[in-house]
C-alpha cells in the first residue's frame, strides 16, 4: 500500500499544531510547573477528607463531613470506576493539563469541520480560532476544569450527529456514542445541556428537510442510531448521572419546601441566585470588542493611563500608584464580577455575518436561531420574560446557575458558520455580484458597529460601575478612572475595526485572484490567532503557574488551625470568620467545617444558612457541634473555644411537633437544642409510642469515626430520644442498634434523631447507597460496548484504506 502523503500531511500538521499552540500558550507547563486555579484549590479543600481516607484505607467514602456539616461526595470526589471511558479520556490528556483541554477542544472542532467537508488546512485555522476563544482560557484560569472538559467534547458529539443523518450510521453510532459519553463523563451537566440546544436545532433541521424530501424512513433510522448511541453514553455514566439527579432533588437545585419568597422560587434554583451572573444587553457586544465594558473586574491599565497621570500629578508615591493601576476596577458592566469577556474574535464575527449572506440552504438559519436564543437567554434578569418562561416551563433549565454560560452556544455556532462561509469562498462557487454585496454588507455591519462605539461610545455610556460607590475614593479619582474605561472601549473598538477590515481585505484579494488560496488560509490563520492570543493573554497569562508543591498543597495551616488540630476529639465542627465561610473551602482542608464551597449544597442546609447561621443563631451553631470559631486577631487568626457546643450526640427531655417546614425552620429561633427536639409531623409515627421521663438521663458518646461510618455507645436507665449532630440524609444512611437495622428520623430541620432503648447499646450509622454497586455494572457494560463499537468502526475504515 502506498500512502498518499499529500492527503495525510495536513492531518499530521493539525495534530502537531493542536499540541504546540496550547503548550506554547501554557509554556510553564513544559518547565514542570502547575497552574494554581482558585476552584481547584477549593476542590482540594472540599475533597481532602475523602482523599485522605481513601489513601489510608483504600475505601471510597461517598460522604464527607468536612463541608456544610456533612454532604454526599457524589459531586466532589467520587470515583466511578466502572466507566471505562475515563481511560479513554485519560489517554487524550496525555499531554498534560491545562494544555490538553485546548488540545482536545481544537481536535474535536477540526474533526467536525472535516465532517462538513471543509479543506483540512482551513479546518486547522477554524479549530485554532475556536480553541482560542477567550472564554475557554478564562475558564481554565478560574479552575472550572469540568466546564472546559465538557466543552472539548461538544464538537465531536455534533460531528457524530451529522454522520448519522448523512446515512453513515456505524460512524454516527461510534463517534456520537464515544464523544457524548466523554462529554457526560467530564462532569459538567450544564455544558452538556447547553450543547443539547445546538443538537436540538440540528435535529429539527434534518427533521424538516426529511419531511420536505420525503425521506422520513432514513431520518427515522438515523434517529434510532443516535438514540442507541445516546442510551449507551448515558449508560456509561449511569451511576454518576443517577446520583447527580437524585441528590439534585435534595440540593439547592431542587424545589424548596419553604413558602417564603415564593415569587423567587422555582422547582430548581431560586431565580435571583440563578441569574446573578446575567450578561448585559449592551455587554453582548464584547464578543466583538473585548474591553467594551472594561474587560475583567480589575486590570493593569499601565503608566500611560489617565489614572496614573492624575495620581502622580497629585503627589501620590509611585509604589502606591503602581499598586492601584495594576488592579484598577475597570469593569463597569452589570455582573457582580467577571474574569473577562466572551470574546469570539473580530474576524470570526465578521466571517459569521458574511456567512449569513452567502451560505445557501436553511441550515445556517437553524444555527443562527439557536445563537440568537442563547444570547437572549444569557441576558437573564435583563430579559425576564424569556428567562422566566424557560425557568418555569423548559425541562431542567432552572437547575443551572450563571445563565451567561449559555453563550458557549454562540462560541460554537459563530466560528462554525464563519468557516463554512470560507469553505464556499475557497470552492469558488459564489457569483461576483453576490460576493461583493456580502463582503460590503458584512464589513459594513461589523466594522460599522466598531466605528459606532469609537465615535459615540464615550457619550453613550456613563462608564459607572457597581463597585464605584464601594471604593471610597475621591470623586476626582473615580472620574479619571472612568476616562480610562472609556479609553479601553475606544482602543478595542479601533483594534477590532482593524481586524475586521484586514479580514475583509484578505478575502477581497483572494477573490480578485491577487493571492492564492494557501496564502488566504495562512493570512487568516495568522490574523485570527494573533487577535485571540493577544486578548487571551490579558485575562489568562502564566502568572498563575507555580511549583507543584504549592499547587498540590494550596493551604498552609495558621496557628489557629494548629491549635484546633491538636484537639484529640475525632469529630467536631469549625466556623471560620476570617474567610467568607459559606463560599470558601479552605477551612475544610484542615477541619470539619460548617461552611464550605459548593454549587449544590443540601437545600435544607442552605435554608439553615439563610435563616440562622448567617444571623448568628448560637443555638443552631451549638446543635451543629461548632466547637471552635476562628476569628481575626491582631497577629493572625485566633481559635476561640465554644463551651456550649453540644457534642456528637445527646438525649433530650422534650419534643416539639410542628406542622410544616416553615414552622420547623422558624422554631429554631427560640429553643434550647440541649433539652428539646423539633420534629416535623411527617415523622410523628417514629415517636408516637415514646413517653418522656422526668429528664434525659443517660450517656451517649462517639467511639469510632469514619466519614461513612459512625459508632456510638449508649447507656441509659430508660428509653431515650437521642439527637445526633449529623446531617440527616436518608438516601444512603442506614442506622443499626446492636447490629440490627433501626429507624432514624429528622430533627431540628437538618439533624438525625433516634429512639434509643434502655440499657447499654451500640449504635452505628453507615452510608452505603444500594445503587452504587449495581450502577457500576451498568457503567462497565455500556462503556465497554461504546469502545468496542468505536474500535470496530476505526478498524473497518482502516481496512478500506488498506485495500486502495
Amino acid at each position: 500500500m502506498k500512502i498518499d502523503m499529500k492527503k495525510v500531511t495536513p492531518h499530521i500538521v493539525a495534530f502537531v499544531l493542536f499540541l504546540a499552540v496550547p503548550l506554547a500558550y501554557f509554556y510553564p507547563q513544559l518547565q514542570g510547573k502547575k497552574l494554581a486555579q482558585h476552584d481547584i484549590a477549593m476542590w482540594k479543600g472540599s475533597a481532602k477528607e475523602i482523599l485522605d481516607y481513601k489513601a489510608k484505607t483504600g475505601v471510597e467514602s461517598l460522604w464527607t463531613n468536612s463541608m456544610f456539616g456533612g454532604m454526599p461526595a457524589y459531586l466532589i470526589s467520587a470515583n466511578y470506576k466502572g466507566n471505562l471511558l475515563k481511560k479513554v479520556d485519560h489517554f487524550l490528556h496525555t499531554v498534560g493539563r491545562p494544555a490538553s483541554f485546548i488540545f482536545i477542544t481544537m481536535l474535536g472542532f477540526y474533526f467536525l469541520l472535516l465532517v462538513f467537508g471543509v479543506n483540512p488546512w482551513l479546518s486547522i485555522v477554524g479549530a485554532i480560532g475556536y480553541g482560542l476563544s477567550t472564554y475557554f482560557l478564562i475558564v481554565i484560569g478560574a479552575g472550572h476544569n469540568a466546564k472546559i472538559h465538557a466543552i472539548g467534547y461538544l464538537a465531536p458529539s455534533i460531528a457524530g450527529m451529522i454522520l448519522a443523518f448523512r446515512g453513515k450510521w456505524l460512524a454516527g453510532l461510534a463517534v456520537f456514542g464515544l464523544a457524548f459519553g466523554l462529554s457526560l463523563n467530564a462532569g459538567h451537566p450544564q455544558i452538556t445541556y447547553y450543547g443539547a440546544f445546538i443538537m436540538g436545532a440540528i435535529y429539527l433541521y434534518y427533521l424538516f428537510e426529511s419531511i420536505k424530501e420525503k425521506a422520513l424512513k432514513q431520518f427515522a433510522k438515523s434517529t434510532a442510531v443516535l438514540l442507541v448511541a445516546g442510551i449507551l453514553a448515558f449508560g456509561a455514566n449511569f451511576t454518576y448521572l443517577w446520583f447527580t439527579y437524585d441528590y439534585g432533588k435534595d440540593s439547592i437545585r431542587g424545589k424548596s419546601e419553604l413558602s417564603h419568597e415564593q415569587h423567587n422560587k422555582t422547582s430548581g434554583l431560586d431565580r435571583d441566585y440563578a441569574t446573578q451572573w446575567s450578561y448585559g444587553v449592551a455587554e453582548t457586544f464584547n464578543m466583538l470588542i473585548p474591553n467594551l465594558m472594561g474587560g475583567s473586574s480589575t486590570m493593569d491599565v499601565g503608566n500611560k493611563s489617565e489614572t496614573f497621570k492624575f495620581l502622580r500629578r497629585n503627589g501620590v508615591p509611585y509604589n502606591q500608584v503602581n499598586a492601584i493601576i495594576s488592579n484598577l476596577p475597570t469593569y463597569w458592566g452589570p455582573q457582580p464580577s467577571t474574569s473577562g469577556p466572551v470574546y469570539i474574535g473580530a474576524i470570526l464575527i465578521f466571517l459569521f455575518v458574511f456567512g449569513m449572506f452567502i451560505l445557501k440552504g436553511r441550515f445556517k438559519w437553524y444555527l443562527f436561531g439557536v445563537t440568537v436564543l442563547a444570547i437572549m437567554l444569557a441576558w437573564g434578569n435583563h430579559f425576564n420574560f424569556l428567562t422566566n418562561l424557560f425557568f418555569d416551563y423548559f425541562p431542567f433549565y432552572n437547575k443551572f446557575r450563571t445563565v451567561s454560560m449559555i453563550l458557549v452556544i454562540a462560541e460554537f455556532t459563530i466560528p462554525l458558520i464563519a468557516i463554512l462561509a470560507l469553505k464556499e469562498v475557497l470552492q469558488g462557487d459564489i457569483p461576483k455580484d453576490e460576493f461583493w454585496k456580502a463582503l460590503k454588507w458584512s464589513a459594513g455591519i461589523v466594522g460599522g458597529i466598531c466605528l459606532f462605539f469609537m465615535l459615540f461610545g464615550t457619550s453613550l455610556f456613563s462608564f459607572s460601575g457597581l463597585i464605584d460607590n464601594q471604593l471610597g475614593w475621591p470623586k476626582e479619582v473615580v472620574e479619571v478612572m472612568r476616562k480610562d474605561r472609556a479609553n479601553l472601549l475606544f482602543n478595542d473598538a479601533f483594534r477590532s475595526l482593524f481586524f475586521v477590515l484586514s479580514g475583509a481585505a484578505v478575502l477581497a484579494l483572494f477573490y480578485m485572484k491577487k493571492i492564492k488560496s494557501t496564502v488566504l488560509v495562512l493570512l487568516l490563520g495568522v490574523l485570527i490567532t494573533t487577535d485571540l492570543w493577544a486578548v487571551d493573554k490579558r485575562y489568562m497569562d502564566n502568572s498563575g503557574f507555580q511549583i507543584p508543591k504549592k499547587v498540590e498543597e494550596p493551604f498552609t495551616p495558621t496557628e489557629a488551625d494548629k491549635q484546633i488540630l491538636a484537639d484529640p476529639d475525632p469529630n467536631f465542627r469549625v466556623f471560620n470568620l476570617t474567610v467568607s465561610p459559606f463560599n470558601d473551602a479552605s477551612t475544610s482542608y484542615f477541619h470539619k467545617s460548617i461552611g464550605g464551597y459548593h454549587g449544590a449544597k443540601l437545600r435544607r442546609y442552605q435554608d439553615l444558612i439563610d435563616f440562622h447561621l448567617s444571623k448568628g443563631n448560637m443555638a443552631v451553631f451549638n446543635m451543629l457541634n461548632t466547637k471552635y470559631i476562628i476569628q481575626p486577631g491582631k497577629e493572625g487568626p485566633v481559635a476561640v473555644l465554644n463551651p456550649d457546643a453540644l457534642g456528637h450526640a445527646w438525649f433530650v427531655d422534650s419534643l416539639k411537633l410542628v406542622d410544616n417546614p416553615d414552622e420547623e425552620i422558624d422554631a429554631l429561633n427560640s429553643f434550647n437544642p440541649k433539652t428539646t427536639a423539633i420534629v416535623d409531623k411527617r415523622f410523628k409515627g417514629y415517636v408516637d409510642d415514646f413517653k418522656f421521663g422526668n429528664s434525659a438521663q443517660g450517656n451517649i458518646e462517639l467511639v469510632e469515626y469514619r466519614p461513612n461510618r459512625l459508632k456510638y455507645k449508649t447507656s441509659s436507665t430508660a428509653t431515650q430520644l437521642a439527637v445526633f449532630s449529623e446531617i440527616y440524609y436518608p438516601k444512603g444512611w442506614q442506622a443499626y442498634i446492636d447490629g440490627k437495622p433501626a429507624d432514624h428520623f429528622r430533627a431540628n430541620y437538618v439533624l438525625r434523631a433516634m429512639i434509643v432503648p434502655a440499657g447499654e447499646h451500640q449504635i452505628e450509622f453507615v452510608f452505603d447507597p444500594p445503587l452504587w454497586k449495581k450502577g457500576t455494572y451498568v457503567d462497565l457494560a455500556s462503556s465497554l460496548l461504546i469502545i468496542l463499537i468505536f474500535v470496530g468502526w476505526v478498524g473497518i475504515e482502516l481496512a478500506k484504506v488498506l485495500k486502495k
